[in-house]
């Protein structure tokens, strides 16, 4: 199941290149009780991340923040703090924009993650800020950077 996941996002990102489509993204710098963040680890991609996704036509950008943590990682209850910052990438052939926003967790999540679509996240997992993975994204690394500094996010992705 995920090499046929891996074969939809090859395509996707082919048609991407072509077509070029101006999409919003969002994701969360999710904050657990103790302080750590929430990585995920995806299908199809080699690295750890900030768990998120597309907006979808008719969604708001709270509303799709929420749906991917219900989604991706089975929290619905995290609490928006604030905005860190706004980006733009044109890595994958779309013109994309990415709202990150800075959230606390609620209840109990900081007692475990747990990925909840097994065909999009392999792994999920709560880190301290001064120990990622060695594996995670350049990008997570830089926004994780800003939040630690205080600096709200502009520019390139």
């Amino acid at each position: 199941m995920a090499l046929m996941h891996r074969l939809a996002i090859k395509a996707a990102r082919l048609v991407w290149r072509v077509t070029a489509p101006r999409t919003i993204g969002v994701r969360a710098l999710l904050l657990d009780r103790e302080g750590r963040v929430l990585l995920v680890r995806h299908t199809y991609l080699p690295h750890w991340y900030l768990p998120g996704g597309g907006v979808k036509k008719g969604e708001s950008i709270e509303a799709a923040l929420h749906r991917e943590l219900a989604e991706e990682v089975g929290i619905a209850d995290a609490r928006i703090e604030r905005v860190l910052g706004v980006y733009h990438s044109r890595r994958e052939g779309k013109d994309d924009h990415i709202v990150i926003f800075v959230a606390s967790a609620g209840g109990g999540a900081g007692d475990g993650a747990a990925s909840t679509d097994a065909l999009e996240i392999e792994a999920a997992g709560w880190f301290a800020l001064d120990a990622l993975p060695a594996t995670t994204s350049p990008a997570t690394r830089r926004r994780i950077d800003e939040y630690r500094s205080g600096a709200t996010g502009l520019g390139s992705w």
